[in-house]
């Protein structure tokens, strides 16, 4: 079947990559780019990349059916909308936007003109991400009591418009997406309530950093936290649940498991900690608990545009949907709210 045309709007970092997978596509192919930034279209320029004059000409071409919005996140809305209005079909990069207002507006031009439209979650397809979600829902461990997302760095916000708030920057918006949509699709996007501090070590405008905790049903919480003044990271992922534990140390590291076998141990020896003598924090023996690792699945992020291209052709269902758009922003604008007031939120 014909490859769809795709025409990005933004070719800074994410755009580029847009244009970099897309090379390799068995579904699309990239139509060109347009980007408010001349030093952008010389770059694009020299890799014999296509460049709209304006944004303009790149919606008046009836060749390209998908437009792929790479820009800052307080412009994706009238882009999207645009391109939508002129009978595209859409992309927005993440977050789909930054107020539950303008996702509403953004859906109302998706249903009006007869479009799809989608967010681009692709961190669905990280390779922790699935081999965690598989256990979790395995039943392998019992029920989940509580589950830890980190991702730490040392560098900061980027110097560009992540760490200006008027674009939308922040953590929340620019890593807070990902692993918010993440623990959404393991536990549900039914969350309860959140919880929720930010950091502002680096910036004083964005949170370059924060705390969240969500709550499902059956007191199941997932802890999501973003740091970038970490200079010692914490494990990627960390999980307890009623006949074990599971740690992940990285993106790619295999998952340590122990699972509980027997609670009750006949007899426990004391062990020597620090200046005291402790029973409780004893070490588990061999002969009731079972250690093993769990090595990620193998994935391919481009599964994403497959799908999309595919439910715009009407063969699938789209696999991101506006409800669950509409979930993880809610959550966003709930942890503001909470670093905020100090509290706790209903949603």
């Amino acid at each position: 079947m014909k490859k769809m045309r795709v025409a990005i709007v933004g070719y800074g970092g994410m755009g580029g990559w847009h244009v970099k997978k897309l090379a390799d596509s068995d579904v699309a192919e990239v139509a060109g780019i347009y980007d408010i930034d001349p030093a952008a279209c010389e770059k694009a320029i020299s890799r014999d990349i296509h460049v709209y004059a304006s944004l303009e000409e790149l919606l008046a071409d009836t060749s390209v059916e998908l437009v792929t919005v790479a820009t800052p996140n307080d412009v994706h809305e009238e882009i999207a909308i645009a391109a939508m209005n002129a009978g595209k079909n859409v992309i927005s990069e993440k977050p789909v936007t930054i107020t539950m207002e303008s996702l509403e507006r953004m859906i109302e031009a998706s249903e009006r003109n007869g479009v799809r439209f989608s967010v681009h979650q692709n961190r669905r397809w990280d390779e922790d991400f699935l081999a965690m979600k598989a256990l979790c829902q395995s039943g392998e461990l019992g029920d989940v009591i509580n589950i830890e997302s980190r991702v730490h760095g040392s560098r900061g916000i980027p110097g560009d418009w992540r760490g200006m708030k008027k674009c939308g920057g922040g953590m929340l918006y620019d890593w807070g997406i990902h692993l918010i949509d993440q623990i959404h699709m393991i536990f549900g996007f039914n969350p309860k309530r959140v919880s929720c501090i930010c950091d502002y070590i680096t910036n004083s405008d964005c949170d370059d950093g924060f705390r969240l905790d969500i709550y499902f049903e059956n007191n199941i919480r997932a802890t999501v936290e973003v740091g970038t003044y970490n200079f010692i990271n914490m494990p990627r992922w960390y999980l307890r649940a009623k006949g074990g534990s599971a740690c992940m140390q990285g993106w790619k590291t295999p998952i340590d498991v122990v699972k509980c076998d027997k609670w009750q141990e006949k007899a426990v020896t004391p062990v020597e900690t620090a200046a005291g003598l402790t029973k409780t924090m004893a070490p588990r023996d061999e002969f009731t608990t079972d250690a093993y690792q769990i090595t990620p699945p193998k994935s391919d992020v481009h599964d994403y545009y497959r799908n999309f291209v595919r439910a715009i052709r009407g063969e699938e269902e789209q696999l991101i949907t506006h409800d669950q758009m509409r979930t993880d922003l809610k959550v966003i604008l709930a942890a503001f709210e909470s670093a905020k007031t100090g509290k706790i939120v209903e949603l």
